[in-house]
């Protein structure tokens, strides 16, 4: 069973920066994809962005160029960058590993907050 806890919530003002973290409890040596996704209160969970463990690169349209995801394999650590952050950003993000051909795993969810 993986772990995967986030970090790096919190609250800013429209216009600011945060990143998000998310480390995997063990190295994982299959074939992989990493994500993070969100859920506003009364909404549905929305995918944001993934990358695979090749390096490739998917983002929402409502995020693009505005949040980075990366990864660190070294570290077995995810990150998402936010920047020009909208109220509308506000949810609890999440992010979820999948590991070829179907083992998922989740994080437990961080808060975002972005004030007017």
């Amino acid at each position: 069973q993986v772990q995967m806890v986030e970090s790096g919530g919190g609250s800013v003002q429209a216009g600011g920066s945060l990143r998000l973290s998310c480390a995997a409890s063990e190295t994982i040596h299959r074939l992989n994809v990493l994500s993070w996704y969100r859920q506003a209160p009364g909404k549905q969970r929305e995918l944001v962005a993934r990358i695979a463990s090749g390096g490739s690169t998917y983002y929402a349209d409502f995020v693009k160029g505005r949040f980075t995801i990366s990864r660190d394999n070294t570290k077995n650590t995810v990150y998402l960058q936010m920047n020009s952050l909208k109220p509308e950003d506000t949810a609890v993000y999440s992010c979820n590993i999948l590991v070829v051909p179907r083992d998922t795993y989740w994080g437990q969810g961080t808060q975002v907050t972005v004030s007017s």
